[in-house]
C-alpha cells in the first residue's frame, strides 16, 4: 500500500504598530490589533473557513479513508480566541472527527529553540496544553518553527516525550536517499523523523499557478499519480495552510484542486496516514545526521531568514537579555508581552534579502522596509526594558 501524509501549519503573528521613540515609557501596547483583526478576518474568510467546509466534506465523503495533519501557533488561537470564535470552533468541529491529527510546536512560533532551552520548553508545554484546552488530543509528533531542526532537537523532544519529529527533506543531508521514509536522529532510541518532499510540495506552493511551468495546468489527477509513483514508504506533503486562498488566490482553482485530490489519490490506492499513523506504522530506513540546524526558509534553507543580519542579531539579543528579568518577575502579563515579541515574524521582517527572498518578505511584512520594523521592534524593546526594571 503507498502512502501519503498531508499537513498544514497554521500561524499569525501578533503584529506591530508604528511604534516612535517618543511613545517610549509612555505606551505599554506595541501591537496593531486592528490590523491584526483585520488580517485575521480576511484570512478567515479566504482560507480558514473555506478549507475547513472542504475538509469536513472530504472526511464526510470518505470516511476512515481520509485523514491529514494541522498545526496552529498558541498565537493564531489566541486571536480566534479574542476576535474570530467562530473560526476556532469549525477548527474544533474538524477535531471532534478523529480525522485529524494536531502537531505540535512553540507557543509562539518563537525561534527559542535557538536561543533559551528553558523558555523552549516552557513553550512547548504551554501549547502541549492549549492543544488539549481546544481539540482534546495531547500532541506526540512536534514541527519546529521553520521545521528547523537538528539532531541535538531530536533529543530533546525525545527526552519531552514526542514520538516523532518534522524535518525537511535536505538533499544534502539525504545524500541521494528518499525523503519518503522514516529516519532517526544519531544517539535517540525512540523518536522518528518524518520528512517532507520538497519538490512534490513545491510543485504545488510554488508552481500550481505559473503558467510558464512545463507541468502547468498541474491537475489533481496528474498530482495523485505523481505521489502514487513515487518511492518510498510514504511521501510527505507539508505547506502552509494559507496557501489555499492568500498565496494561491481562489481563481487559481486551488480549492477545487485540494477537493478532488483525495478522490484521486484513492483511485490511485493511496492510502492516507497521519504522522502518528506513520511513527506507529512504517519503519525506519536510516539515520538522518544533521548537526547544525536546517530550516525550510527562503533558498538557503538555514537560518539567515531570522538572524542573517546585524539588525536581526541585535534584536534577538536584546530580547532574550531580558528574559531573566521577566520570568523572574512572576507577572504573567509581562511575560505574555515578552513571550509574544518572540514571534519568528518579527526578525523574518528585518531580512534584507533580495530578489525571491526578499520579494516574499515584502508580501508578508506589514513595514514600509525592514528598518521600518526594526526601528519599531527596537523601540517597543527599549519600553519593555523600562517596564522590566520598574517591576524589579
Amino acid at each position: 500500500m503507498r502512502n501519503v501524509c498531508l499537513y498544514f501549519n497554521l500561524h499569525q503573528p501578533n503584529r506591530l504598530k508604528p511604534y516612535d521613540f517618543f511613545q517610549i515609557g509612555h505606551d505599554h501596547f506595541y501591537e496593531d490589533d486592528k490590523m491584526n483583526k483585520d488580517f485575521l478576518d480576511k484570512i478567515s474568510n479566504d482560507c480558514y473557513l473555506p478549507m475547513n467546509a472542504i475538509m469536513m466534506e472530504n472526511i464526510n465523503r470518505l470516511g476512515k479513508d481520509f485523514k491529514f495533519c494541522l498545526s496552529l501557533s498558541g498565537t493564531l488561537i489566541e486571536q480566534m480566541e479574542n476576535h474570530r470564535p467562530d473560526v476556532l470552533q469549525s477548527f474544533i468541529e474538524l477535531s471532534k472527527t478523529g480525522q485529524v491529527e494536531f502537531i505540535g510546536q512553540t507557543y509562539y512560533h518563537s525561534l527559542a529553540y535557538l536561543n533559551s532551552l528553558p523558555e523552549f520548553e516552557r513553550q512547548v508545554k504551554k501549547h502541549v496544553s492549549k492543544i488539549e484546552e481546544h481539540f482534546g488530543q495531547t500532541p506526540k509528533v512536534f514541527r519546529n518553527t521553520g521545521m528547523i531542526y537538528c539532531n541535538d532537537l531530536a533529543g530533546r523532544l525525545e527526552n519531552l516525550g514526542f514520538h516523532g519529529v518534522m524535518a525537511e527533506g535536505s538533499p544534502q543531508y539525504l545524500q541521494g536517499r528518499s525523503p519518503n521514509y522514516l529516519y532517526t536522529a544519531p544517539h535517540t532510541k525512540n523518536i522518528k523523523t518524518i520528512l517532507k518532499n520538497d519538490k512534490l510540495s513545491a510543485d504545488f506552493t510554488h508552481r500550481f499557478a505559473d503558467q510558464s511551468w512545463n507541468e502547468y495546468p498541474l491537475t489533481a489527477e496528474k498530482y495523485a499519480t505523481w505521489i502514487a509513483n513515487d518511492e518510498g514508504d510514504c511521501v510527505n506533503i507539508f505547506m502552509p495552510y494559507e496557501t489555499f486562498g492568500q498565496h494561491l488566490s481562489a481563481d487559481t482553482g486551488a480549492f477545487d484542486f485540494i477537493k478532488h485530490l483525495p478522490n484521486e489519490l484513492k483511485k490511485q490506492d493511496v492510502n492516507f496516514l497521519t504522522a502518528s499513523d506513520q511513527v506507529k506504522q512504517l519503519e525506519v530506513k536510516d539515520v538522518f545526521d544533521v548537526h547544525l540546524p536546517v530550516s525550510w526558509r527562503d533558498s538557503e534553507k538555514d537560518l539567515s531568514a531570522w538572524s542573517g543580519n546585524n539588525m536581526q542579531k541585535e534584536a534577538l539579543q536584546k530580547l532574550y537579555s531580558l528574559e531573566e528579568t521577566v520570568i523572574n518577575s512572576k507577572d504573567e502579563d509581562l511575560i505574555h508581552v515578552w513571550s509574544k515579541l518572540q514571534t519568528s515574524d518579527h526578525f523574518y521582517y528585518l531580512n534584507t534579502k533580495t530578489e525571491k527572498d526578499g520579494e516574499n518578505r515584502d508580501y508578508l511584512s506589514p513595514y514600509e522596509s525592514p528598518y521600518s520594523g526594526y526601528i519599531y521592534y527596537m523601540n517597543a524593546l527599549a519600553d519593555l526594558e523600562i517596564t522590566c526594571k520598574e517591576k524589579s
